[in-house]
């Protein structure tokens, strides 16, 4: 009989739009983390041949490629460009030479202007490289989501845990305000608290985390009523296990397989829930690339149609993906595939 452990795996593995799906979400997620080294107005490295330097981790003065200011080269400047290649400088650039606030001076069309061979999306009304922008959204807003879903779990499974675990009072004190929390208008409560606390990633995690743990409350509080009352449970209570270790390690790996079904659909509506703020103004800080602010631009400015086309395209990818990751997971740790391929 195989382990349960390898039962799921091959339920997922079976599951061929859900394993493409995960595939698909890790290369985006790499690729999205090597942004800086995909799109960037700074090289990667410089050699010339006596020393190597590279730009975008270390500080490189204006004065030492020949300038005469203390302050960080411009790498777009052609004074610049110019010293590089007479000083027979090796220099890789990436392969888009703007980043996600870079401004094309240079550029012959008015803003937005269309994609073409320099700007493959086009840019946006401030003259910035649109898949640049996209390329750092899209890794602001994994790492958003993944960081908000993390937080929301051990919330989630913290008070639910106690809530089934104890019962009693305890249970229907939590009960009655989880009722009265989720009952609240959300939406409004958020965007008066981000417009009264400056923005940043670190506040408009806290501001979400604020109602996004509950989503997991009632699922794990099920799981601890259910447990408590085995016996496996009782005998560790007579020989004198503490309360804390009970739960730890007797009941909570039970409850964590129900979390993890939720993990995928609670890191979409994480990547949502940033990027509606994004779209009403509320979310990260001015100039920060988001999904919902680019979408926000395309609505703004209706002649330029690729700036809400390709965000919105690239968030349905990756929330369909997502959905699709967690049918698989779902299914995979569905009670009615235990028995199966034994």
């Amino acid at each position: 009989m195989k382990s349960l452990k390898k039962k799921r795996r091959s339920a997922f593995a079976r599951n061929k739009k859900a394993l493409i799906s995960l595939y698909l979400f890790l290369l985006l997620f790499l690729v999205s983390l090597c942004a800086p080294f995909i799109a960037n107005d700074k090289p990667i490295l410089l050699w010339d041949k006596q020393q190597l330097y590279f730009p975008q981790v270390e500080f490189v003065s204006d004065k030492m490629l020949g300038g005469e200011l203390p302050t960080e080269a411009d790498f777009s400047d052609s004074f610049t460009q110019n010293y590089l290649k007479e000083h027979n400088f090796y220099v890789l650039n990436p392969l888009i030479k703007y980043s996600y606030d870079t401004v094309d001076y240079l550029s012959l069309y008015p803003f937005p202007s269309k994609p073409d061979s320099f700007h493959l999306l086009g840019t946006d009304d401030q003259g910035r490289d649109v898949f640049a922008r996209l390329l750092y959204a899209l890794r602001i807003s994994i790492l958003f989501g993944l960081s908000l879903t993390f937080f929301s779990v051990v919330l989630g499974v913290f008070v639910g845990a106690i809530q089934g675990y104890f019962g009693g009072k305890t249970d229907l004190f939590i009960g009655r305000f989880l009722e009265i929390w989720s009952s609240l208008p959300q939406l409004f409560i958020l965007i008066i608290v981000s417009s009264l606390i400056a923005p940043s990633f670190f506040s408009l995690l806290l501001i979400l985390l604020l109602f996004s743990w509950t989503q997991l409350t009632g699922v794990v509080r099920a799981e601890f009523l259910k447990t408590r009352g085995l016996d496996y449970v009782k005998a560790a209570k007579i020989l004198g296990v503490s309360d804390f270790m009970i739960m730890w390690r007797h009941i909570l790996p039970n409850a964590l397989v129900a979390t993890i079904t939720y993990i995928p659909f609670m890191l979409s509506a994480a990547i949502v829930s940033l990027s509606a703020l994004d779209f009403l103004g509320f979310g990260l800080p001015v100039g920060t690339p988001g999904l919902g602010e680019l979408i926000r631009q395309g609505k703004e400015n209706l002649s330029a149609p690729w700036l809400g086309l390709t965000a919105f395209f690239v968030m349905t990818i990756l929330l369909a993906l997502l959905v699709f990751i967690g049918e698989g997971v779902r299914d995979a740790f569905d009670p009615h595939q235990e028995n199966k391929n034994v």
